[in-house]
């Protein structure tokens, strides 16, 4: 055998064990895509099922808003009210209030003016009475 035939032979014997390290590497990934492709379909089935549990309690859950919309918007109206009822009674008081100053001021100088009234009536009988 000359060198030539043995350089040959070395590299037929390392092209062979290549082809199966190859070989042996598509194995394995074949059985991991195989497991993967499993666990992609029960993980799928599992999103479907939930899917559906969603759907049915979305629907539930609107059924139940559209019962409650109308509450909302007696509450809203309520609330409405309630205002215009606080704003009312605001303009009331104020007008009350500024009425009760102005007849406060004015009694006061009534009875101011009575009092002045009274004590002159007074010295006058008291002068005369004197004067008699």
């Amino acid at each position: 055998m000359s060198g030539g035939q043995i350089a040959l032979i070395i590299l037929a014997v390392a092209v062979l064990l290549l082809v199966l390290f190859i070989g042996l590497f598509l194995v394995k990934l074949t059985q991991t895509l195989g497991v993967l492709t499993k666990d992609v379909d029960v993980i799928a089935r599992g999103a479907n099922d939930i899917l559906a549990n969603v759907d049915t309690l979305l629907s539930d859950v609107n059924g139940k808003v559209a019962t409650i919309d109308p509450a909302f918007q007696a509450i809203a109206d309520l609330g409405t009210s309630v205002s215009d009822l606080n704003a009312a009674t605001s303009n009331l008081t104020s007008k009350v209030k500024g009425s009760a100053s102005s007849n406060t001021t004015k009694v006061a100088s009534a009875v101011f003016a009575a009092n002045t009234a009274r004590k002159n009536h007074k010295k006058n009988r008291k002068a005369n009475k004197t004067a008699e």
